[in-house]
């Protein structure tokens, strides 16, 4: 369910297709995110799920499944 949701703000932010929105694509080199797009979708993460992501654990989240596992820890 949460890559579900993570995937339609990733398509919808980034324009990226369904086909290369996977858990191993990381956002930047295969996603065509840049610093300023990272930030918009940690702003959307936070408010769809109600959680702070720390910034330290911002430049951690290198691939979807990173931010999947992640959203999935904070909101048990």
């Amino acid at each position: 369910m949460v890559f579900d949701e993570l995937t339609a703000m990733i398509t919808n932010q980034l324009k990226a297709t369904l086909e290369k929105v996977t858990r191993e694509a990381r956002l930047v080199e295969d996603l065509g995110a840049d610093s300023a797009n990272v930030m918009v979708l940690i702003m959307d993460i936070e408010d769809h799920y109600g959680i702070q992501v720390e910034d330290s654990a911002i430049t951690s989240l290198k691939t979807v499944g990173d931010v999947v596992d992640y959203i999935e820890e904070k909101t048990k």
